[in-house]
């Protein structure tokens, strides 16, 4: 997936969740940020920031804030693009060999899961998780409690129970990590439903990514430690 437009700024300040401030081109502008998660970690006084100009001349707010500089490290933090990044991957046959359909926000008993994928052998239920967190070197999530994954994950472990395929697929907003873990410190509740997950047959993927400040793509797998 890419963005058009994209600059480079500088983090000042976050006032709400959904408000940053940047310094471009020595002016202060108002941007939109596209993670309502804390990112407390990445959005510091001073940090880099990419900004994606937006398309519509009448929004309050001319840019995007998608991606941050940590470090060497560049990480992505566009909450919508997991869900177009593995869109596409899984679309060109990335993830299931044999790829027939795919049927994104399918809703199945009372879950929603973010894809129905199928094939020859029938359907598979997909959820995405975006993962902007890196602690040494690992991946974690939730960088917030989330009940609504907990859900999605006891959702998908109830259908695995009556035979279907499932699976929850970590998209690292980053590349260059050792390793994935559900983040226990922060959410307990959520690495327990992850473990019962697997161990009813969900599958547990977890890839990094190639990130740049116009680009995002999937790029390999890294091995999630439960």
């Amino acid at each position: 997936m890419n963005y058009q437009h994209i600059r480079r700024g500088r983090f000042l300040d976050r006032p709400n969740r959904f408000v940053a401030h940047v310094e471009l081109d020595g002016r202060t502008e108002i941007c939109h940020v596209k993670n309502t998660g804390r990112c407390r970690e990445l959005l510091l006084p001073g940090a880099a920031v990419w900004l994606e100009q937006s398309a519509n001349p009448a929004r309050k707010t001319g840019w995007d804030l998608v991606a941050v500089e940590k470090g060497e490290r560049l990480i992505n933090m566009d909450a919508q693009a997991p869900n177009r990044v593995f869109g596409e991957w899984a679309a060109a046959g990335g993830f299931l060999p044999g790829l027939t359909a795919i049927r994104p926000e399918f809703t199945w008993e009372d879950s929603r899961f973010d894809f129905r994928l199928e094939d020859g052998e029938g359907p598979v239920f997909v959820e995405v998780k975006g993962v902007t967190l890196e602690r040494d070197g690992q991946a974690l999530f939730p960088d917030a409690p989330t009940e609504r994954g907990v859900k999605h994950l006891r959702g998908l472990a109830r259908a695995a129970g009556q035979g279907y395929r499932a699976a929850v697929f970590f998209v690292i907003q980053m590349e260059g990590v050792s390793c994935f873990r559900p983040n226990d410190g922060t959410h307990p509740a959520f690495g327990a439903a992850l473990r019962e997950a697997a161990e009813s047959g969900v599958g547990v993927y977890a890839y990094d990514c190639l990130v740049t400040p116009d680009s995002l793509a999937i790029r390999r797998p890294v091995e999630a430690v439960l």
